[in-house]
C-alpha cells in the first residue's frame, strides 16, 4: 500500500513539473508548492542598483508573490485605491494592467490589500484580495468572471490582514476562509466562477486561534487531488472534486491556548506535511493518507522550541529546511524529525517575512528591510555566500525562475540575473 501510494505522488509530482515546466512559477512557493525552483544559474552577489536586468516602480503596495508563465509576470497590487494586477513581459515593460473594484487597505504595517498571491494554469489567472474579491482573467488581461466572497458569505473577521492565496484542482479556483465564525473551503468553476461546492470548515477553538493566514496545497492522495489545508488547531484534507473531508488531524493545541492564530503554511513533500504551530514555537511532522481522524495514527513527531511563525519551510528530498522569523536556518529529517544541520543569519532586528527559496542548492531568504541572503546548502550545512542590500523593503517571496531572481519590493519589482545566464525568452532581455 505504502509503495502504490508513493509511486503515486511521485507520477503525479513529475506530471506537474512536465505541466508547468522550468520556465514558469504558476503560484506562491512554486511548481509543486515545496519552495524549490528548477536547476538553473541563478544570481549571487546584487543589490537594488547592481547587477539587475531591469527594475520597475510599482503602481502601488503589495506583498504577494508574483506568478511567472512563460514570458508574462503577473504582480497584485493597490492601483488608484482599486485592487490591481498588473502584468509586465520578462523584459520589464508593462504589458496590461486591470483594476476589480475598491481595495480594502491593509492595516499591518507589512499588510496590505494584495497579500494572496495570484495562480494560473497558462490559461487562466486567478487573483484573491482582502477586499473579498476574487476574479479570473485571461492572459491578454480581460476580465472573465468575478465574485465577492464577503458580500457573498459573510464579512472578513480575520484581526490582521488576508493572506490566503487561492490554488487550482479540477479546473477550479479554490479559496480557503479560516477566520472567527463561519469558516469554509470553496471551489469556483474556472469557466464561469459558478460556485461548485462550498464545504463548512468550523472547528472550536480559545480566542483567535481559529484564525489562519496559510495557504492550502493540492496533493495527489490515493488517486485523488486532496485541498490539504492548515488552519483552527487542525490539519485537515478535503476531496478537491467534492470538498468532502477525507481526513483530519489535530492534537496541535492540546491545553487549547488562545491567540494561537497560523501563519507560516504546512509544508508538504513526499507524503509528509511539516506543521509550525504555536506562534513558532512547535514543529509537527504528519503522515498524509487515510481517512477520518488520523491524529494518533499519523503523527510522526513533535517538537518543542523549533519553529517558523510567517515563513514556510522548504522541502525537498525528504529533508525540510526552516527558516524562523529572527534568520535562524534548522535542516530536518522529514520522516524522523531529527536534527540535520543548522546555521544563524547575521542578527538584526528586523524578521523574516518572506519565505525561504531553494534554486538548484542556492538558499534565498529575504529579510523585511530588503536584506537578501544567499547560501550554499551541502548535507554539511549552510555556507553564506552573500548579503544583498535592495534599498526597499522584501515582504514577498522571491522568484527563482529562468536564470533570474524576481524580487517583489514595497515600491520596485526586480530582476535579477545570473551574469553567465541566459534568457529562455527574451534572448537577453534589457
Amino acid at each position: 500500500m505504502h509503495r502504490q501510494f508513493f509511486l503515486g505522488l511521485m507520477v503525479f509530482a513529475a506530471g506537474d513539473q512536465l505541466l508547468f515546466g522550468a520556465d514558469n512559477w504558476p503560484q506562491w512557493r512554486g511548481p509543486l508548492g515545496t519552495g524549490v525552483a528548477a536547476d538553473g544559474e541563478y544570481p549571487v552577489e546584487f543589490s537594488g542598483d547592481e547587477g539587475v536586468a531591469w527594475k520597475v516602480e510599482l503602481p502601488g503596495r503589495g506583498s504577494s508573490t508574483p506568478a511567472v508563465w512563460g514570458d508574462q509576470i503577473f504582480v497584485t497590487c493597490g492601483i488608484d485605491g482599486q485592487d490591481g494586477v498588473v502584468c509586465y513581459g520578462m523584459d520589464g515593460n508593462e504589458r496590461w494592467r486591470q483594476t476589480l473594484g475598491e481595495e480594502r487597505p491593509g492595516k499591518h504595517a507589512n499588510g496590505t490589500g494584495s497579500n494572496p498571491s495570484p495562480v494560473t494554469d497558462g490559461k487562466h489567472l486567478v487573483v484573491y484580495y482582502k477586499s473579498g474579491t476574487v476574479a479570473c482573467l485571461d492572459l491578454s488581461g480581460e476580465v472573465l468572471w468575478k465574485v465577492n466572497l464577503q458580500d457573498r458569505y459573510g464579512e472578513d473577521t480575520l484581526w490582521w490582514d488576508l493572506g490566503t492565496s487561492p490554488v487550482l484542482a479540477e479546473g477550479r479556483a479554490i479559496v480557503a476562509v479560516m477566520h472567527e465564525g463561519d469558516s469554509y473551503l470553496v471551489a469556483l468553476d474556472l469557466s464561469n466562477g459558478e460556485v461548485v461546492w462550498k464545504q463548512d470548515r468550523k472547528y472550536e477553538t480559545s480566542r483567535e486561534s481559529d484564525q489562519a493566514y496559510t495557504t492550502p496545497q493540492i496533493v495527489r492522495l490515493d488517486g485523488k487531488d486532496v485541498v490539504v489545508t492548515w488552519g483552527a488547531d487542525h490539519l485537515t484534507g478535503h476531496d478537491a472534486a467534492s470538498g468532502e473531508l477525507v481526513f483530519e488531524s489535530g492534537g496541535f493545541n492540546p491545553t487549547n491556548e488562545g491567540m494561537w492564530r497560523v501563519i507560516a503554511s504546512a509544508a508538504i513533500e513526499g507524503g509528509i506535511a511539516v506543521v509550525p504551530y504555536g506562534r513558532g514555537e512547535f514543529l509537527a511532522g504528519v503522515r498524509l493518507g487515510g481517512t477520518g481522524d488520523i491524529t494518533a495514527s499519523n503523527r510522526l513527531w513533535d517538537k518543542k522550541g523549533l519553529g517558523a511563525d510567517v515563513p514556510t519551510a522548504v522541502v525537498r528530498d525528504g529533508k525540510a529546511i526552516l527558516l524562523t522569523d529572527r534568520g535562524q536556518i534548522v535542516c530536518l529529517d522529514m520522516e524522523s524529525g531529527d536534527e540535520l544541520w543548522k546555521a544563524n543569519l547575521p542578527r538584526n532586528r528586523n524578521k523574516f517575512y518572506a519565505s525561504p527559496m531553494l534554486a538548484g542548492n542556492k538558499l534565498y531568504c529575504a529579510r523585511e528591510d530588503g536584506m537578501v541572503f544567499v547560501g550554499e546548502v551541502s548535507d554539511g550545512g549552510l555556507e553564506l555566500l552573500a548579503e544583498n542590500e535592495m534599498g526597499d523593503r522584501v515582504i514577498a517571496t522571491p522568484v527563482p525562475v529562468q536564470n533570474s531572481l524576481l524580487i517583489r519590493g514595497d515600491k520596485h519589482l526586480f530582476r535579477i540575473r545570473a551574469a553567465e545566464a541566459e534568457d529562455a525568452n527574451t534572448g537577453g532581455g534589457r
